[in-house]
């Protein structure tokens, strides 16, 4: 039993020292963890902040009569675009024809006395001077020639506004843009005048077309402060830029300019209501629409742009992993912004020159060596889908 005993210890130990190379060797065998890296891309931008609103008319009226009548007859098709003049619709006329029939004879039953009173007071002229009536009467006849030649004037403004309602008989567009609904029909009793005035359609204008939205107070803060540090121009003063997207579109595609910023801030949202305003040529857009509008955001600025992906946080840190020119990796600390045609904006930290790791982030420590690989820093491009297999069919 000692002889076997003697001869096991040796066994045991030979393993030992055996296991130990085999697990010194394959330590040392072991190659770097495989990254993909890419340099920064470098770009001069502005930052833009985003707001949501509606979009407004330019200018938006309701047709209303301005004389009361029988609706004669409607002169357009309904959700059509009109132009500033058009004929709309038509009051029974009749009525303020003969109004301004009575009032042209009052006219010239006006300038027969006028002629009248001339006569007379150029007969009184003569009269006087060989004193065959008085002074008196001949003061009288020169104010009889004053009365006829006022009740003329008079008659004369009746005619006129006799003329102005026949021509209110036929309603007219007020502006160019789109027409409602008629919410009334032919036939129907309609009230004119500048009050309580039946309301006959409405028509919005479209191009060009408003943008209504609202900053909040620390974001307007903001603007001041790149303006008093001579960063961006105010929408106080002047039109900057704005670009708008609607609810179906992706990115805005619509170029616009701010032209209103109201004078105070709401106590009851905090905001202040700004407006844009954006052409609408191909009437794609329609008052009421939601938006989405962009502003500037901040001055023109050097940034750097790199894949979202490639950024880390820890405790309220924000870093990338940087892999030097000996192979080794390190943290760089950076500041970062709003994302830019898709890629992250690093304002601070990084150089055109730095290799940012943006794959295998998992794989990578402090200090640590990597087999790094160099690509383009840009999109990752999403892998395509692959077509449905065609449809067998099975007999039955």
């Amino acid at each position: 039993m000692f002889h076997r005993s003697l001869l096991v210890i040796p066994l045991v130990v030979a393993g030992l020292v055996f296991a130990a190379c085999q697990k010194k060797a394959a330590t040392g065998s072991a190659p770097p963890p495989a990254v993909t890296v890419a340099k920064p891309v470098p770009k001069r931008l502005t930052e833009w902040d985003e707001f949501t609103g509606r979009l407004a008319a330019v200018a938006s009226v309701e047709v209303r009569a301005r004389v009361s009548g029988y609706l004669e007859s409607t002169h357009f098709q309904e959700g059509t675009e009109v132009k500033q003049g058009d004929l709309l619709f038509v009051v029974d006329p009749r009525r303020y024809q003969a109004e301004l029939m009575r009032a042209k004879a009052e006219v010239a039953k006006a300038q027969s006395g006028l002629e009248l009173a001339e006569a007379e007071a150029g007969r009184a002229a003569q009269l006087v001077k060989t004193k065959a009536i008085s002074q008196e009467e001949a003061d009288v006849k020169v104010k009889g020639q004053s009365q006829a030649l006022a009740t003329l004037q008079a008659a004369q403004a009746s005619v006129d506004a006799a003329k102005l309602e026949v021509e209110w008989t036929r309603v007219t567009a007020p502006i160019a843009g789109r027409i409602g609904r008629k919410q009334v029909t032919e036939g129907n009793l309609i009230t004119g005048g500048p009050a309580n005035a039946t309301v006959l359609t409405t028509i919005v204008a479209l191009d060009p077309i408003y943008c209504y939205f609202d900053v909040d107070e620390r974001s307007a803060l903001k603007y001041r402060e790149l303006v008093r540090t001579g960063k961006r121009p105010s929408a106080l003063f002047s039109k900057i830029p704005a670009q708008m997207g609607l609810a179906n579109q992706t990115g805005f595609p619509q170029e616009g300019l701010i032209d209103f910023v109201d004078n105070e801030i709401s106590t009851t949202t905090g905001s202040i209501r700004a407006r844009g305003i954006f052409d609408n040529k191909d009437r794609l857009m329609a008052p009421g629409f939601f938006a989405r509008v962009r502003i500037p955001g901040s001055g023109d600025y050097d940034a750097m742009l790199i894949r979202d992906q490639a950024v880390a946080s820890d405790q309220g840190r924000t870093f990338v992993w940087v892999v030097g020119e000996d192979g080794k990796v390190g943290q760089r600390n950076v500041a970062t912004g709003p994302l830019e045609d898709g890629l992250r904006i690093v304002r601070e930290g990084l150089q055109p020159t730095d290799r940012v790791v943006i794959n295998g982030l998992m794989a990578v420590r402090a200090g640590a060596a990597v087999n790094a690989q160099e690509i383009e820093m840009k999109l990752a491009t999403p892998a395509p889908t692959p077509a449905p297999a065609p449809a067998v069919a099975v007999r039955p």
